[in-house]
């Protein structure tokens, strides 16, 4: 297993947009869902991205870890809820996040911003992926 790290930020209510979000049927036109910036429905989804979104490809659970407290902490000063966000805290976050990485689930955070925004990271487990059968983007 390696994994993958991705992140988008930006409008909120862009969310909505499912069209954009969910992978077109085998027969069906790629280009909303490949050429959208969105982040997908499903966090495995992701793999199906081009590779160019792919944000740094961590060689253990730790750098994983490091990538997302680098975009917890750049995200931070802008947090629409700091207080509801202490509560939960980074450490509990990361904590979470360690074991569910190493145990091959990926890992998805999203968090409201200031003026409507929305900040979303992901860590993708590849190769294999559990929830889905998605070939390595960067192959």
């Amino acid at each position: 297993m390696h994994l993958h790290c991705y992140s988008w930020t930006g409008v909120g209510d862009d969310r909505r947009n499912e069209a954009e979000r969910r992978p077109p049927p085998p027969s069906g036109d790629p280009g909303p869902f490949l050429a959208s910036p969105l982040p997908p429905m499903r966090t495995c989804d992701w793999l199906l991205k081009p590779r160019t979104r792919i944000d740094v490809s961590p060689g253990t659970v730790g750098e994983a870890l490091d990538w997302l407290t680098g975009r917890y902490r750049a995200a931070e000063p802008q947090f629409l809820r700091p207080d509801d966000e202490a509560r939960i805290g980074l450490g509990l976050r990361l904590e979470n996040a360690g074991e569910a990485l190493t145990s091959g689930l990926d890992v998805q955070w999203g968090i409201w911003l200031r003026g409507g925004r929305f900040v979303t990271c992901a860590v993708v487990c590849c190769s294999p992926n559990r929830d889905a059968a998605h070939r390595c983007p960067a192959a």
